[in-house]
């Protein structure tokens, strides 16, 4: 099994969603993040003041996978929320031990299903 963790923009999350739906992919966790990398923050102004603001807005999508469907969703991933520009986000991909579904001790792959 696998952990598949991707930092995307928040626009592109709904579609991102809905491909991972056609895939059969239903369960995932999301949290609401902010963050820096080669982007650097973001730049603007209000009422003539510059501003920086230092962390932008992403959202952590999170699922476990089994190992055969990895490079699939991955490229689902990218597909989805791939724009060209600096700030597209990352995949991170991690090897799962175990699994425990904790309502029935159901343990591996049915604790995932």
């Amino acid at each position: 099994m696998k952990k598949i963790e991707a930092i995307v923009r928040p626009e592109v999350f709904q579609t991102l969603r809905e491909k991972l739906v056609d895939l059969g992919i239903n369960g995932l966790t999301v949290f609401e993040a902010a963050g820096c990398g080669n982007q650097k923050g973001k730049k603007g102004a209000f009422r003539g003041t510059s501003y920086e603001l230092p962390l932008v807005s992403r959202i952590k999508v999170e699922m476990v996978t089994e190992e055969h469907r990895t490079e699939e969703i991955v490229d689902a991933i990218i597909e989805a929320c791939g724009t060209g520009e600096v700030g597209d986000g990352k995949i991170f991909i991690s090897p799962i031990e175990e699994i425990i579904r904790i309502r029935s001790g159901e343990r591996g792959r049915q604790a995932v299903l």
